[in-house]
């Protein structure tokens, strides 16, 4: 698969206004303005995830095409991500190792959270495949970065005392249908 598969990395506003034909790039403006607002809250992270990992891979020393994108570049974004993370993850060494609550600060770092890279992960893989490429050839998808995913789960999950178990899907309770009250029998006293 070739790099001209997959589209650019959207232009901004700004890119848009610069060009010679202002009626264009004002109707090119307007309709990328209409498109955004209508959609999804999910599809509008989406596209900002993608534009995101768009720009990793521009800003990337050699810079690298999505075609030759790998799970390992997946790795090396996602590693690249914690930096920017809010959540607290004890090392093994800390006084407050597996305590959900800590009652003092401590110097431990850190972290994006597994679910929200979880759910990164799940975005990037549906955005690779909607922008032309092939799901056997999903970065997003490769087993070393659902090793890695397990990997920070379980590692969080035993740092922070907090049990990542699936959710139980509730099941809608059984329709029971209720037969009508059978007749008593007439009682041998009366007559």
């Amino acid at each position: 698969m070739d790099s001209s598969s997959f589209p650019e990395v959207e232009s901004s506003s700004s890119d848009i206004n610069n060009n010679n034909n202002h009626n264009s790039s004002a109707a090119a403006a307007a309709a990328t303005s209409s498109s955004a607002a209508t959609l999804s809250r999910y599809e509008n992270q989406k596209r900002r995830d993608w534009n995101t990992f768009g720009q990793y891979l521009k800003n990337h020393r050699p810079p690298l095409s999505l075609s030759r994108c790998s799970g390992a570049h997946v790795l090396e974004f996602l590693r690249y991500l914690d930096q920017f993370g809010k959540t607290k993850v004890h090392n093994p060494i800390c006084p407050f190792f597996g305590h959900p609550n800590p009652p003092a600060p401590c110097p431990c770092p850190l972290r994006q959270a597994w679910g929200s890279l979880d759910a990164l992960v799940g975005r990037l893989r549906a955005a690779y495949e909607e922008n032309g490429g092939k799901p056997e050839t999903n970065p997003f998808g490769a087993r070393a970065v659902r090793l890695y995913l397990r990997e920070v789960r379980d590692l969080q999950s035993k740092a922070r005392g907090v049990s990542y178990e699936k959710k139980k899907r509730k099941r809608p309770p059984p329709h029971h249908t209720v037969a009508p009250p059978l007749p008593l029998p007439p009682s041998a006293g009366q007559g």
